[in-house]
């Protein structure tokens, strides 16, 4: 898992300040967007490309996005441990 990954066409990213934004890029990383913004899933730790969804871990427990839109819309478990 990482800090940041890449899904298609852009780069994803744990903001490097402030651990409750999801930035994203499409400019290599030129310049950021933020994606979400908030402290309902805790502070982002790690996040990973898993084929057709974002996995996203936190302090609050493991969190998926299908659509790329959101990353940590619906929880899986609040206590997953990846190997």
């Amino acid at each position: 898992m990482s800090q940041m990954i890449t899904k298609g066409e852009e780069l994803i990213r744990i903001n490097p300040t402030n651990s409750n934004k999801i930035e994203y890029s499409t400019t290599s990383g030129r310049s950021w967007h933020v994606r979400y913004s908030g402290s309902s899933f805790g502070n982002f730790q790690d996040l990973t490309d898993n084929g057709k969804e974002i996995l996203a871990s936190t302090s609050k427990g493991l969190y998926y996005s299908t659509t790329n839109e959101e990353v940590g819309i619906r929880e899986i478990k609040e206590s997953v441990q990846l190997l």
